[in-house]
Order: C-alpha cells, then structure tokens, then sequence
C-alpha cells in the first residue's frame, strides 16, 4: 500500500512545526508533502500573527489555492492507493472544501472557518480536531453542527488554538499527545467509526 500524504499548513506558512508534521507521518509506505501557499518559501513568525493573518487574507484566502490544491490531489490520486489531506488553521479550512474529492481520508486541525462552509459535504471519512475554546467564535457550536453532517468526526482537546505546535504559547503537551495518537488511530483505521 502506498499512501501520499499532503500537509496544509497555518497563517505562518512552511515553519519548523509543519516540518516536523512532515517527518511526523513519513514511513517506508507514505510520502509526505507540505503544499506551500505562499510564494518563494515565505514564513512568519508568532510574533507576526497579524501581518501573516492580513497577508494570508489578501495574497491566498480560501478560493484561490482550491484548483492547484485539486490538481495536485487528483494528479496523486493516480500514483497512489491512499491520498490524504491534513490541514492546521486555515490549512484546515482548505482542506474541509476539497474534502469532496476522492481522498481516502481528511484531518482539519483546528480549522475555524469551516464554520463558513456547512454546504460542504464531505465524501471520505474527515476528522475535525478542535481546541476547547476559540476566541472568535463558540467552538461547542460547530462542534453539534460538524456532529449532524455525515462522514465527520470531531474530537476536542483541552487547550487553544495551536496547541499541537510546542513552539506556540498556547502548546499543550498533553493533548497534543491525545490529539497525535487519535490522528494516528483515525489514518490507520480500515473502517470509519462515526461516534
């Protein structure tokens, strides 16, 4: 079995914590690639969340990457016997809308916006991790809201957003570990179990 993995990554682009994500998931059966949105390698660092926020916002936004990120997931879909897509923030958004392509399975790691996109429907097993609260919005609400849609799991760990990455002020070992050993169990799953 040969599985492709293609990692979306946050605000701040390709930085040490979406490296590590690709190191994370690469083994003698899966290639892992991160899709950079931005041009030329550009990265931000936390302390520049929003000038990244505002750039993200003005330069990419969650209309324009979908035909290259489409294309690209089709083109794997041919070499490959699994492809999936795993997103962190707005990465998680993305990867939410192209969850209608023939992915074997998709991870949205506390992708907020998705919030904006209850039309989509997704038509592979897709697994929404969520932080216990979000600042902008009642996370408990698109929580019940994600829990009403067919093929979509959530699971919510203590913490904020970000707390998967040990370089953000709002890590949280602990459910990172949870959160890490549940992406875990969800990719080698054979079957998808809605809870």
């Amino acid at each position: 079995m040969r599985r492709k993995i293609f990692i979306l990554h946050e605000i701040y682009g390709v930085n040490h914590f979406i490296k590590e994500q690709v190191q994370t998931y690469s083994d003698e059966n899966t290639s892992v690639s991160c899709i950079s949105l931005y041009s030329d390698g550009l990265s931000f660092s936390y302390e520049q969340e929003k000038q990244a926020y505002e750039f993200y916002m003005q330069t990419v936004g969650f209309d324009a990457p979908l035909e290259l990120l489409s294309q690209k997931i089709l083109e794997a879909s041919q070499n490959y016997n699994e492809v999936v897509l795993i997103g962190y923030s707005v990465g998680a958004t993305l990867a939410w809308r192209l969850a209608i392509l023939p992915l074997h399975r998709v991870i949205c790691v506390y992708g907020s916006r998705i919030r904006q996109y209850f039309d989509i429907l997704p038509a592979c097993p897709t697994l929404v991790v969520l932080p216990s609260y979000e600042s902008s919005f009642d996370v408990q609400i698109l929580k019940n809201a994600l829990g009403r849609i067919p093929n979509v799991q959530t699971k919510q760990y203590q913490g904020l957003h970000g707390f998967m990455d040990a370089s953000n002020s709002n890590y949280c070992q602990r459910s990172y570990l949870q959160a890490h050993n549940d992406i875990r169990s969800f990719l080698q799953a054979r079957k998808f179990q809605e809870e």
